[in-house]
């Protein structure tokens, strides 16, 4: 199915927002960042162990800023694979006894939740996500999705925002931490790989870059 034909078989399914500037910037979607963290690179077969969401927001010029985060420790699914690697990568610990982690399906149904209310005040019909390597977080987003037969997603299912590919074409940098740094934006290594920092440095990035393009003339102001 192409973009086209799904953008055709979603139109009725919320508010169109054609009037609303968030709408408008982004052809009816909204931009969510999403970072996810794993117990390996395989999305049908790893475990999903930690998830975060920022919702954006735009201000009443135009620009956008991270608005709101969501963040769960997640539990490894029925016979989730998890490579030691990940873990000492990610430097999660499974068996730490203040990770409270929750299900996949709790995680989701809340995060969902926050992202349904932000759409309808910004007059959007669907989200898109955001991610730093961005079909990484999203095959895991939609392997979780499917494990849980959840009907209400509000993610398009394969359209998203790369910011390694727009940090790419902006600051000729591709990792996230470089990225940052030549965006002018503090990145502490010693905070990367959880899924609440980088999904909020990401969410700075890419309000960074969209906002640079609009103070460049890139995109017009809204009542011009």
């Amino acid at each position: 199915m192409s973009e086209d034909h799904f953008d055709e078989d979603q139109e009725g399914q919320g508010g169109t927002g054609s009037r609303h500037p968030m709408a408008a910037r982004f052809r009816g979607y909204l931009p969510v960042v999403v970072d996810v963290e794993t117990g390996g690179f395989n999305s049908a077969t790893d475990a999903l162990l930690e998830i975060a969401a920022t919702t954006i927001g735009m201000d009443d010029k135009g620009f956008l800023f991270p608005e709101h985060t969501l963040f769960f420790r997640v539990e490894p699914f029925e016979g989730a694979n998890i490579e030691q690697a990940a873990l000492e990568f990610t430097g999660i610990k499974l068996d730490h006894p203040l990770r409270m982690a929750v299900s996949e399906e709790s995680a989701l149904t809340d995060i969902f939740r926050s992202i349904r209310k932000s759409l309808k005040s910004n007059g959007c019909k669907r989200a898109v996500l955001v991610g730093h390597n961005a079909s990484f977080d999203l095959g895991f987003l939609n392997a979780a999705v499917a494990r849980n037969d959840m009907k209400r997603n509000p993610f398009h299912p394969f359209s998203s925002f790369d910011t390694a590919t727009l940090a790419g074409l902006a600051y000729g940098q591709t990792v996230l931490a470089k990225a940052c740094q030549a965006a002018d934006i503090d990145f502490d290594g010693r905070e990367a790989h959880s899924a609440r920092y980088d999904t909020e440095k990401t969410a700075e990035l890419f309000c960074g870059i969209v906002n640079r393009w609009k103070e460049m003339g890139g995109w017009a102001d809204f009542d011009d």
